[in-house]
């Protein structure tokens, strides 16, 4: 679980995102404001993360404040679990990233494996829904976060890097390697190669 001052921080700048959404006083404006700065003040002094970094992030969302939404895919062939390497960090990852607006969970994940991967592919299945913080990632995230795993099968397309990865690979559960858990656990791969074995499996969550 994330540390208090993090759960803290993130539940003052949502109150403060909601706050400014639907406030029309000036003066409750400026206290939702306030507010946002000092969840900001509360992650910056906790982290490496820098303060002016961490209030343009709070600043440039708008609207009610909701769980961020990211899609990743899982790809098997010949019993190996595609992964991408990524360049920001040199870690592996399962293929994914944001839903963007105006495209459906599907089509989001579809989008990313290629973008990322080279494969097109075609989605099959959600065979997990999971809360980022509860799962292990680091480091913590300033936005709550949802991750959707879907099961997707190679229609076309072949290995290719992109401006985000400079590695395709696939590998068998027993040779994964470093990982960049920031976006997949070595704990969720395992869990996904069970659906591998007993596709039966109900989707998992939280």
């Amino acid at each position: 679980m994330e540390p208090k001052w993090l759960e803290w921080a993130k539940s003052l700048n949502a109150v403060a995102q909601n706050g400014l959404t639907f406030a029309v006083n000036e003066f409750d404006v400026e206290r939702y404001k306030q507010i946002r700065d000092i969840a900001a003040q509360i992650m910056a002094s906790n982290s490496d993360g820098d303060f002016e970094f961490i209030k343009s992030l709070f600043e440039g969302a708008d609207g009610y404040q909701t769980p961020k939404v990211d899609v990743r895919g899982v790809v098997f062939k010949d019993g190996n679990i595609l992964l991408v390497k990524e360049k920001l960090d040199g870690g592996w990852t399962l293929p994914g990233g944001w839903a963007d607006p105006n495209e459906s969970p599907s089509e989001a994940v579809e989008r990313e494996v290629f973008e990322e991967s080279g494969f097109e592919v075609q989605a099959k299945k959600i065979l997990a829904v999971y809360d980022r913080t509860r799962q292990g990632h680091f480091p913590p995230h300033p936005f709550h976060v949802y991750k959707i795993f879907f099961l997707c099968e190679i229609t076309g397309g072949s290995k290719a890097e992109s401006i985000e990865t400079d590695g395709v690979e696939f590998f068998a559960e027993n040779n994964i390697p470093e990982l960049s858990v920031s976006r997949t656990t070595e704990k969720q791969i395992h869990r996904l190669f069970k659906y591998l074995h007993n596709p039966a499996m109900q989707a998992d969550f939280d």
